[in-house]
């Protein structure tokens, strides 16, 4: 089974991170209010950050690596995806 690790911009200009089998379910989850209690009083915009593990373990370990760094660290890891990726515009 694949894991993914994913970042989220939320209506505040914050990112949550967070790990999951499929990116459209939990982020519809998210946006319904029946995913994280982080988005109480947030919305969910969209998904700016995608990595793809084999394992839950691995997803788990660069989660938390993840939500370790500053807003400034994660909004440059999200643009360099985007760039690399092509998924900017």
């Amino acid at each position: 089974m694949s894991w993914f690790v994913y970042m989220i911009e939320a209506s505040d200009n914050s990112y949550y991170t967070g790990i999951t089998t499929d990116l459209d379910r939990r982020f519809n989850q998210h946006a319904n209010g029946t995913g994280a209690k982080y988005f109480r009083g947030r919305k969910p915009l969209k998904i700016i950050y995608v990595e793809h593990h084999l394992d839950r373990s691995s997803a788990s370990v660069r989660e938390a690596l993840i939500k370790k760094k500053s807003h400034l660290q994660k909004q440059q890891l999200a643009g360099s995806q985007m760039h690399i990726d092509g998924l900017k515009s």
